[in-house]
């Protein structure tokens, strides 16, 4: 039987390094040039995958340690306006990302089965268990990285 934790975990531990590749070598205008008017420069998916995954481990931490809490949702376009993603230096938000994964998956290492299936309840997709949270956050994670790819290969 595959296991979905570890399979997720993966996920999650490979996300970096693959971003790492892909930002390589370019120049610090390739990683700020948006594609199109509304549309995120490669710094700024950066940014944002260091600030959800942040989020996610302080939601993870509270499912783990309080009874069913209420997670609200956020806007991602407005902290991007307000915390300057197109001006953030790269590896500073790289490596702060590396940092939260890496406790991320300490603390998901930690858990035991129970503590996998403990409940949060999230203001746009319901009732989810820490496990459902961590798979969705590992796509996301995944599906960034192919945004990343594609303004790779449009620059």
């Amino acid at each position: 039987m595959i296991d979905t934790r570890k399979e997720s975990i993966k996920a999650l531990r490979a996300a970096p390094v693959i971003a790492r590749a892909l930002v390589q070598g370019q120049s610090d205008g390739a990683l700020r040039q948006r594609p199109a008017p509304g549309e995120w420069a490669v710094v700024e998916v950066i940014a944002h995958m260091a600030d959800t995954d942040e989020r996610a481990l302080d939601r993870i931490r509270r499912m783990r340690d309080e009874e069913a809490p209420s997670l609200d949702a956020f806007d991602p376009e407005a902290l991007a306006i307000e915390r300057e993603y197109i001006a953030m230096p790269i590896e500073p938000a790289l490596q702060r990302w590396e940092d939260t994964i890496a406790t991320l998956i300490a603390e998901l290492e930690a858990l035991d089965s129970a503590g996998w299936e403990r409940i949060g309840r999230h203001a746009a997709h319901g009732a989810m268990t820490i496990g459902d949270y961590v798979a969705h956050v590992a796509s996301e994670d995944v599906d960034h990285l192919a945004q990343i790819a594609r303004l790779h290969d449009a620059s």
